[in-house]
């Protein structure tokens, strides 16, 4: 009989039952040191015996069967995390998070505030160097990733084209993180994935970018790929555009045509508001006369820059993560006063951390911080409903998966029997 497998798997059937390595040592009756041998590959690999694999076997089948009678299907990653916008919704669907990966220590601070119960799983910094070595993020059946946008973002390449400097795939800090994406992706194989990024991405670089992606996601990679552009007007008061690609292991029957609208009559901006808001937050004489004499500058010249006034039965524009610096994008008048910023607790509803009138989501950072931190996320409720959808096909995967692993055993316990 071959054990090839059975040594590639190891490694991947202790993090399947939540073990240590002390832990596996102590279950099976052997040392830390030969628990390390029988994950490595190569000549100097050591064959584990049938009995530790079935005892391995047990403790991770004992495992799935805890969390799904805790309402736990599935396990995923949080990858380029910023708060969790992506990862609330894929709990509620039954998900457990196994791993967080997040480089900005604010958005970690903020990250931490509101998953408190995170002891048990690592909370990485950056992602690069588990892209050169994927093996230290967790066995996972879902990867959901919003990787950084600027580099494909209409005002993040206007800004480089102006500087001479590279974007896109051309960038050597943010626009090769889609690649180390690609890396964690071919080691792991989770069954589905979803990644987020703004609507420019398509057009970038005349739709090379986006060309691109796809054939490393489907032909490299071997997945079936699905995308739309979500608008988050039906959820949120804020027209807010964004693209998913969300990704399964062929023929699942996924359609973004499942997904649905709200039947109720979209947001506005007044069903997020507070009632009495603090006079920091309306603009000084002389910012709101700056913003002003800009807006006339450049309407003169025939532009359309400038600011934007919103009332409370308004649909805002998009909340941008510069926000911190005037608000000129989304101020809200206010009668026989110069205008005001919103809050940060309103972004928080405006991005649907929150809904209208509630106050639960933990915003334990400066205003400044808070407002690049919702500028930079994703609208809650849209992932809700793009995970809804998601949901049954990723419980099928993942039994199909299963499923495939248990034939490629039977041969080795009929073998072992």
């Amino acid at each position: 009989m071959t054990n090839l497998q059975t040594i590639d798997d190891f490694g991947a059937l202790r993090e399947k039952a939540g073990l240590s390595i002390a832990e596996t040592a102590d279950l099976i009756g052997k040392s830390d040191r030969t628990v390390r041998r029988y994950e490595v590959k190569g000549k100097s690999a050591t064959v584990p015996p049938f009995l530790a694999i079935e005892a391995l076997r047990k403790a991770a089948v004992d495992r799935c069967a805890l969390a799904v009678s805790n309402g736990k299907a599935f396990r995923f990653v949080d990858l380029f995390a910023g708060i969790g916008g992506l990862r609330i919704p894929f709990e509620e669907i039954g998900g457990q998070c196994v791993f967080t990966a997040e480089w900005d220590r604010f958005s970690r601070e903020t990250y931490t505030a509101n998953f408190p119960d995170d002891e048990d799983h690592e909370f990485a910094g950056d992602i690069r160097p588990y892209a050169n070595c994927p093996n230290r993020i967790p066995q996972h059946d879902v990867l959901l990733a919003g990787f950084p946008c600027q580099p494909f973002s209409i005002a993040g390449v206007s800004k480089k084209n102006s500087l001479g400097r590279p974007h896109g795939f051309l960038c050597d800090t943010q626009g090769t993180l889609f690649y180390d994406l690609a890396k964690i992706i071919k080691h792991h194989r989770p069954p589905a994935f979803l990644l987020e990024n703004v609507k420019n991405l398509q057009r970038h670089d005349g739709g090379k970018t986006f060309a691109t992606i796809k054939y490393a996601l489907e032909e490299e990679l071997d997945y079936e790929i699905h995308t739309r552009v979500v608008s988050s007007e039906p959820w949120v008061p804020q027209k807010r555009e964004r693209i998913f690609i969300v990704g399964f292991r062929k023929n699942s029957g996924f359609d973004f045509d499942d997904l649905e609208l709200p039947l109720t009559d979209p947001p506005v901006l007044g069903d997020i508001m507070d009632d009495d808001v603090p006079s920091k937050y309306t603009l000084t004489p002389k910012l709101w006369n700056y913003l002003k004499g800009y807006k006339e500058k450049h309407r003169k010249a025939g532009n359309g820059f400038g600011y934007s006034l919103f009332g409370p039965d308004n649909v805002t524009r998009t909340l941008s993560a510069r926000y911190y610096k005037d608000g000129s994008e989304i101020l809200v008048r206010q009668k026989g006063k110069r205008p005001r910023r919103l809050t940060p607790r309103e972004c928080a509803r405006l991005m649907g951390f929150d809904a209208p009138g509630a106050s639960n989501f933990v915003i334990p950072v400066s205003d400044t911080q808070a407002y690049r931190q919702f500028g930079n996320a994703v609208v809650v409720p849209v992932v809700r409903a793009v995970a809804d959808i998601m949901k049954t096909h990723i419980h099928e995967a993942v039994a199909l998966r299963d499923d495939i692993q248990l034939q490629k055993e039977l041969p080795l316990r009929r073998a072992s029997g």
